[in-house]
């Protein structure tokens, strides 16, 4: 018998959320956190607000080398240090890992780390924000999707979708995962690019007529990327990858358009992580993200522009942001 049921890499907003509901279902969780941030969640515990409102005691683990066996292991940090986060876990045990990072890099990392055998696809469309107190504010609760990287059927992909979604975090299993991550994915470079250089909410860049423009042509660039990687795009995803991508250029941006009227009314506040990354002074997800997609790019001879431009641009932006903080 493992150790614990779930062990969570990284204590910030997803990964409290998703920590919190199953802590709070009776399920053994084991949260990898440091600093501050483990001494806060072993003095009050996880505190959820928002959509959820709850505080509930969970395990604290804050050297990763004690960890020595969990059912599954979730990967909710940012995407830098991936590498070296899994390498400290090397000698634990997991039945099945998975990550809700964003970008495909993440799979890769895991298999290497653990063996392809033991990797799960998955995706989060939720949301949420850590606050100065400690609390997480949980904003959005739509589908955290699993499933096998093969495209098969599988019961652990389906009975740990049961266990999260019966939790209370939305979740179902899928076998179009791949697909699903790079449609998410297409959106998610275009959204991230647009959160830092606007550093505005949400709704206020969809709704821009100009803004949207850019993100289409953004989208556009990494989908053609997954095209030439044999990757079939989908709707199902925060923004409809695979419209964006096959529409004319003018009805796409109407689309992104009508997405900006969706937040604006349904989620007015909403703000990208990589916005509140860079508010914050954190750095930004951008060798693991924007230059995993150029890299691959390159090795495949696609020209795409709108993405090599950005990732030099919001490169710049994270060094200079961070250099002027205090």
């Amino acid at each position: 018998m493992s150790e614990f049921d779930f062990a969570i890499l990284g204590a910030g907003a997803m990964g409290s959320i998703v920590g919190a509901h199953l802590a709070r279902a009776g399920h053994r969780v084991a949260m990898l956190a440091r600093g501050a941030r483990a001494e806060a969640l072993e003095r009050h515990g996880l505190t959820i607000r928002g959509l959820a409102e709850f505080t509930t005691p969970v395990h604290t683990v804050r050297n990763p080398a004690a960890l020595t066996s969990a059912g599954a292991l979730i990967v909710a940090t940012k995407t830098p240090g991936t590498a070296e986060a899994l390498a400290a876990l090397k000698d634990a045990e997991f039945g099945v890992t998975l990550s809700i990072q964003n970008g495909p890099l993440k799979n890769e990392l895991l298999a290497q780390a653990f063996g392809a055998a033991h990797v799960l696809g998955a995706l989060a469309d939720t949301s949420g924000e850590l606050l100065p107190g400690g609390e997480v504010l949980f904003t959005r609760n739509v589908n955290i999707m699993i499933g096998e990287l093969d495209g098969s059927e599988s019961a652990r992909a389906r009975d740990l979708a049961a266990t999260i979604d019966a939790s209370g975090v939305r979740a179902a299993a899928t076998r179009e995962i791949v697909t699903l991550e790079w449609s998410k994915f297409c959106a998610w470079v275009g959204l991230m690019a647009l959160s830092v250089t606007t550093r505005a909410e949400t709704w206020k860049y969809l709704s821009d007529p100009d803004a949207a423009l850019v993100l289409v042509r953004l989208v556009r660039d990494v989908g053609a990327l997954a095209g030439a990687l044999g990757i079939r795009l989908s709707d199902r995803a925060v923004l409809p990858a695979a419209s964006l991508c096959s529409l004319p250029e003018s009805a796409a941006v109407e689309t992104v358009l009508g997405k900006g009227r969706e937040y604006r009314a349904s989620a007015p506040q909403h703000r990208m992580s990589s916005l509140q990354d860079l508010l914050a002074g954190r750095p930004l997800e951008v060798n693991e993200t924007l230059g995993y997609a150029l890299e691959r790019a390159v090795q495949l001879r696609l020209t795409l522009p709108m993405l090599e431009c950005f990732r030099h641009l919001v490169a710049g932006i994270d060094r200079a942001r961070r250099a002027g903080a205090p």
